[in-house]
């Protein structure tokens, strides 16, 4: 888009581009996302910026009204499989909190300047000012919904020192701290769960009981056929690590994280598509979640993954526009605009499970899953590590004599994945972890296929086999859950 498109964009308070561009307004020194509702301002007073960190590294402060730091993320990170989009999915599940700018860089094989280089030509801000962007969302979400004290919220959000997250927040919010928590949104007159399309979907709920854990909206753009992923997700969970309780339409996916710093615990609330009868208007909205977390610091990693899993950050009006055009995937688009190509929460055990199949992985669960300290409910493991599998791997034995032992495909793939031989994180090259997939022994296209298009997050995966023409690039994967879901494809 130019820049008289973004503009037009602006002036129609258009939601689809919500996350893809933001807006700064000079004569105020305020950014915002292209939907907001205040009044438009005049165009020579406008500027434009690819991400939230560029609006701040030029001085503008967050938009209160509509939240611009809340979007769904740019659907371009989804897509793109060059250094840019590798590294902007790194910075997102929180790499450079961790192990910065330097371990960014290993992971994505370039150096240091060169990331910097590149993202600070392309979005205006280097990866840095990118992190902190994210910190202050991030600690702005804690703020509003726990009673956590602001210096451990300080350091639960990746900051280093008080200090700095003091000056951070008042840059971006033009708020201290303490001000945010006092002026934080207050619950609905309805319960949430009754009232929660007369609340904006602006990434943190209200605050909760401390017993509730961190709720959150989980924002997405344009519609969304939540029955669908909560289908796969039903028909995929494993016990004892997932759980999906409630009757369609109001179902709760629930199920364990390993996070970098600790374990979690989250629960997502299905979002019916008619209100009181009647659809929903296709404009938006968001997922209602809660997270129990051992360890804060985890909170932007464990959202992160969510997004992904749920495929919240993609643009529907793009892929419907495409794959509606098809005289063979139209009338299936018109049945289910906004349908989602679910991904992963944790890429290793996706292609663990996708490889042996539910069965199996729940037999590895029992024997191997790590027992949480506090169970809940149902959810009493965390999935077993590839080094732990790895290990056991070669000397393992079927718990019941009709089931199947472990053989050497999933030998090779946990040694693989615990060694490094193939990464499968968000950062990962998508062609080099299919390549180097392929190379293990036993390992067939077919479940390479679905490692790619759920654990990669890659929008334009085709099954081996499967009628599924290259017209319908660059959303082959979207094709296939429409073909799914019309029960015109079925996968092994």
């Amino acid at each position: 888009m130019d820049e008289d498109s973004r503009y037009e964009a602006v002036r129609s308070r258009d939601g689809r581009f919500d996350g893809e561009f933001f807006f700064g307004v000079a004569t105020t020194g305020i950014y915002c996302r292209p939907s907001c509702p205040a009044v438009t301002p005049k165009r020579r007073n406008v500027r434009f910026f690819m991400t939230a960190a560029a609006a701040q590294g030029s001085g503008f402060r967050a938009c209160r009204r509509c939240r611009p730091d809340a979007v769904p993320g740019s659907a371009e990170w989804n897509v793109r499989a060059d250094v840019v989009g590798r590294a902007m999915r790194l910075i997102g599940d929180g790499v450079v909190d961790r192990e910065g700018v330097a371990g960014l860089a290993v992971r994505l094989g370039y150096s240091a300047r060169q990331v910097q280089r590149q993202l600070t030509a392309e979005l205006g801000a280097g990866p840095v000012a990118l992190a902190r962007a994210q910190r202050a969302h991030t600690a702005r979400v804690l703020v509003q919904t726990t009673d956590l004290p602001i210096t451990e919220i300080a350091f639960a959000s990746g900051f280093a020192s008080v200090r700095q997250f003091n000056d951070t927040i008042r840059a971006v919010y033009a708020s201290t701290p303490s001000e945010l928590r006092t002026n934080a949104p207050q619950p609905p007159a309805k319960s949430l769960a009754k009232g929660r399309d007369s609340a904006p979907a602006d990434g943190a709920g209200p605050t909760a009981e401390p017993s509730a854990g961190i709720p959150l909206r989980l924002a997405h753009r344009g519609p969304y056929q939540s029955a669908a992923v909560f289908d796969l997700l039903q028909r995929e969970a494993v016990p004892g690590i997932e759980e999906v309780t409630g009757i369609p339409g109001r179902r709760t996916y629930r199920r364990t994280l390993r996070l970098p710093y600790g374990t979690g615990i989250v629960a997502v609330d299905e979002r019916p598509g008619t209100l009181k009868g009647v659809p929903r208007p296709h404009t938006g909205g968001w997922l209602d979640a809660r997270l129990h977390l051992t360890d804060h610091r985890d909170l932007t990693t464990a959202v992160q993954r969510l997004r992904r899993l749920f495929d919240l950050d993609a643009d529907p009006y793009a892929v419907d526009e495409r794959l509606g055009a098809d005289p063979r995937l139209g009338p299936l688009v018109a049945a289910r605009p906004g349908l989602r190509s679910p991904g992963a929460a944790d890429p290793e055990e996706l292609a663990v499970r996708a490889l042996v199949g539910r069965a199996e992985s729940e037999r590895l669960v029992r024997r191997h899953g790590r027992t949480l300290d506090v169970p809940s409910g149902s959810l009493t493991h965390l999935f077993p590590e590839p080094s732990v599998l790895a290990e056991a791997a070669t000397g393992d034995t079927p718990v019941a004599p009709d089931e199947p032992a472990p053989g050497n495909a999933l030998a090779g793939l946990v040694a693989a994945l615990a060694d490094g031989t193939v990464r499968l994180d968000v950062g990962a090259d998508r062609d080099d972890a299919q390549a180097a997939l392929l190379a293990l022994p036993c390992m067939d296209a077919a479940t390479v296929a679905v490692i790619r298009a759920r654990a990669l997050g890659d929008p334009d995966v085709a099954p081996p086999g499967a009628d599924i023409p290259d017209a319908w690039r660059p959303w082959r994967s979207y094709a296939v859950q429409h073909l799914l879901a019309a029960g015109e494809l079925e996968l092994p």
